[in-house]
Parts: C-alpha cells; sequence; structure tokens
C-alpha cells in the first residue's frame, strides 16, 4: 500500500488567537486517489492546507497528522516536502532574479543533499534532460523555465508554473489550495489537463475549492464539506453538484450549531 494521509481530530487556530479555526478534522487519503475539499469561505479549508505544510503561523491545539506512518506535526515544513507532501499555493509569490529553472534545481539538491550529505547535486545535463521531459508532458513551452519565478506572470501562469513544480519533485501527496482562484476558463482548463497529467496510483491530491467547475475538469473520487471547521459531509461527485445547484445554504442549516 503506498502512502496515507491520516488526520484524526485536528484542531487548529492562528498563532496568538484563542478561537479555533479548526475544530475536530477527520481526513483520510490513500496514495493515488483524488478528493476534493468543499466548503464556504471562512469554514477552514485553507487553514488545513497550511497545517498540513507545518506554517509556522499555524498553532496544532489538538489532533494528529500522520504521513507515511510518520507524524507530520513533528517535521518541520522542508522536511515534510522531503516526505512527499506537496503544496501548491493560492497566492504563489513572486522572487524576481531567481528563475524557475534555478529554483527547481536548487529544489532537487535540497532533497538530494538530505539524503546523502556528500551528494554533488543534479547534474545540468541531467536537469536539463528532466525539465524538457516534464514540460513536454506538460505542454509547456520550453522558454517557460528561463523566466524569473512568477515575475510578471498571469494567474494562469502562475499555477502552472506550481503544477511544473509539482510535476518535476514528484510528491506523492499534492494539496492544491485553490488553485482555481482567479483562473479564467482556459486557464483552468489547461492548469488542470497538468493536474490530470500527473495523477495517478503514485500520487494522492487534495484539490482545496470553493466552486465546482475544477472538479469538472480533476474528477475526484471523494468530495467533503467543511463547515465550521470541521468535515461535515462526505460522498461522491454528486455532492459536489449538489452543491453547485444548491449553494452552501442547505449547510448552514443543517450544520449552525457546529460553527457555534
Amino acid at each position: 500500500m503506498g502512502a496515507t494521509l491520516e488526520i484524526r481530530n485536528l484542531h487548529a487556530r492562528v498563532e496568538g488567537k484563542e478561537e479555533p479555526i479548526l475544530r475536530g478534522v477527520n481526513l483520510t487519503i490513500n496514495q493515488g486517489e483524488v478528493h476534493a475539499l468543499m466548503g464556504p469561505n471562512g469554514s477552514g479549508k485553507s487553514t488545513l492546507a497550511n497545517v498540513l505544510m507545518g506554517n509556522p503561523a499555524y498553532e496544532v491545539t489538538d489532533g494528529e497528522i500522520y504521513f507515511d506512518g510518520e507524524n507530520l506535526l513533528e517535521l518541520e515544513p522542508d522536511e515534510r516536502s522531503r516526505m512527499g507532501v506537496f503544496l501548491a499555493f493560492q497566492y504563489p509569490v513572486a522572487i524576481p532574479g531567481i528563475t524557475l529553472a534555478n529554483f527547481l534545481r536548487h529544489a532537487i539538491n535540497a532533497r538530494l543533499k538530505a539524503i546523502d550529505p556528500d551528494s554533488k547535486g543534479i547534474s545540468i545535463p541531467d536537469f536539463r534532460r528532466l525539465m524538457k521531459e516534464k514540460m513536454d508532458k506538460l505542454h509547456m513551452d520550453h522558454s517557460f523555465a528561463g523566466r524569473y519565478l512568477n515575475d510578471g506572470f498571469s494567474g494562469g501562469e502562475k499555477k502552472r508554473a506550481e503544477i511544473l513544480q509539482m510535476a518535476v519533485l514528484e510528491p506523492k501527496l499534492a494539496v492544491l489550495d485553490e488553485t482555481d482562484s482567479g483562473l479564467d476558463i482556459d486557464a483552468l482548463r489547461i492548469v488542470s489537463e497538468g493536474v490530470n497529467t500527473l495523477r495517478g496510483p503514485e500520487l494522492g491530491v487534495l484539490v482545496i475549492t470553493h466552486y465546482q467547475r475544477i472538479l469538472n475538469y480533476i474528477k475526484p473520487q471523494y468530495v467533503h464539506v467543511m463547515y465550521g471547521g470541521q468535515i461535515v459531509e462526505s460522498g461522491g461527485a454528486d455532492l459536489a453538484l449538489r452543491l453547485e445547484e444548491q449553494g452552501y445554504d442547505w449547510v448552514r442549516e443543517k450544520y449552525s450549531a457546529v460553527a457555534e
């Protein structure tokens, strides 16, 4: 069996605040599965993504997160990344002066160095071959790799750069935090095609989204609804369609006590 993410009774808050944002999240994702996490604004979806990756602005007050049998809460963000956890940001940061290719080569070398302190890193010819292979797979122009990371990128280009990073780093679990945010239909389709190209038995995916439209392209096996800091409903693709048709009012009515 592949790597499994297990979240058990997770409670978390923004550091320095008393009020919790996550109030007992339970979720299991196996390698090879695609899950969608939906919910209204403020329900805790992005907080969960940040806690999974170890953002220090969030404090876990109770619960456990295990990945591949290890306690993620005991690991730093870079250690989680090296274990195979990847987060595609809702708002990727621009880094002028650092090309996308250079950024990715350093990321690979950091992983190799962690495995073997004497590693000299990936050779430039090997890295170029790797980049060409991944960009061809994603139908990306090779010139993209020479641009400064997210500097002057459109919304769609930023998200495509995130998918390229995912392709190169080959994680076991990818968390896509509102990847559809700010994308027009064409950009959404292109980014979704990239994710679909990479999905398979070696990759578990958690698609965090407010709207159903990205799920027209990335088909999940499981859909979960978050409300009031908890996952309150789980089902198949029909659950996402219900949310598209009826909105979140029925969720609020049914689970209003959860948020209090």
